[in-house]
């Protein structure tokens, strides 16, 4: 792959010419309502997973609709707290995994709770949280379930659950509530940016490669998956064009940047043909709070890997520093 997006000085310029819902604010409000009318109801369970450096729990809690949502809870063993926590989210088609594949943070010493993402781990890795909705017509994949209205959307109960999972994390006594910091790559950027827009009080955010960001243009300029959905269903319902990006502009990365008020970073390939470059400083050039973007120039989807993780550990760790570290 070659670096097929804008010149970098152009990406640090680019605006995304859509405009966002008029209804934006009242939607994802109400929805957050509908969803906390049910109980968080956390229940936190040890984990005997032979790891001796780390604690594990199973934890559950009711996200979109009170339906039950799964996650790891891995933490440095012997640490009373309260610790900051990371609370990550999982890319396109993945789950929350086994606990031994997510050992950095709590190595750090942080508390990281690692969020299944409802309905997948068919492709990469395991989950164990489904999605009881059915759907109307769409693609195969999760990027145009229910894009018939923004209320039966995938992405709604996505995201919604990541809302959830925040203030379920807050809520265990492991945890300081004020230092919390969300994160995830592809996907979970995503759904962590979301997170960002519709959780004013987070500590910050950290997207890595962004998907579900300036989505018409993503779609445009990316012949690869997931984008690619969203092109094979166009292509065939194509009198359902207007609609379709209508229903996406609520979920769009670069609207919940607009609100996103704590600092953020960003992680960018230029080579990346899954979540176009222009796509992901479309989402920073709009972002409301303190950001920054570490820029890979020839680096595809993954980024910067494993120095990413090194660049974020100390971003995260200044973020949430307490007195006595």
């Amino acid at each position: 792959m070659t670096q097929f997006d804008m010149p970098l000085d152009q990406l640090r310029a680019f605006r995304y010419d859509e405009t966002e819902p008029a209804d934006f604010d009242v939607f994802w409000a109400k929805t957050l309502g509908e969803v906390r009318h049910h109980e968080l109801d956390v229940v936190q369970c040890p984990v005997d997973t032979r790891l001796r450096t780390v604690t594990v729990d199973d934890v559950a809690f009711n996200g979109f609709g009170g339906d039950r949502v799964r996650a790891w809870l891995v933490r440095p063993a012997g640490l009373a707290g309260p610790l900051p926590a990371v609370v990550e989210f999982i890319g396109y088609g993945g789950g929350r995994g086994l606990p031994h594949e997510k050992l950095l943070w709590a190595s750090a010493g942080f508390a990281h709770l690692v969020v299944d993402t409802r309905g997948q781990g068919g492709l990469w890795s395991v989950a164990d949280t489904p999605d009881p909705y059915g759907t109307g017509s769409s693609a195969p994949g999760f990027l145009t379930r229910g894009i018939s209205s923004p209320e039966d959307y995938y992405y709604r109960r996505v995201f919604s659950d990541g809302v959830r999972a925040v203030e379920a994390v807050r809520t265990l006594p492991v945890v300081d509530a004020s230092r919390v910091i969300v994160t995830g790559s592809s996907q979970g950027g995503a759904i962590a940016l979301a997170v960002s827009g519709l959780v004013p009080d987070i500590a910050g955010v950290a997207a890595r490669s962004p998907f579900l960001c300036a989505i018409r243009r993503a779609v445009a300029v990316t012949d690869s998956d997931p984008y690619a959905e969203l092109r094979r269903f166009l292509g065939i319902h194509r009198h359902e064009i207007t609609h379709a990006f209508g229903v996406l502009g609520y979920f769009d990365g670069v609207f919940m940047a607009r609100r996103a008020r704590r600092p953020g970073w960003f992680s960018a390939g230029l080579m990346d043909d899954v979540c176009p470059p222009s796509s992901v400083f479309a989402a920073a050039n709009e972002f409301a709070g303190p950001v920054h973007v570490e820029v890979w120039p020839y680096n595809g989807h993954e980024g910067g890997g494993v120095d990413d993780d090194r660049l974020l550990l100390d971003w995260g760790a200044n973020l949430v520093a307490g007195p006595d570290e």
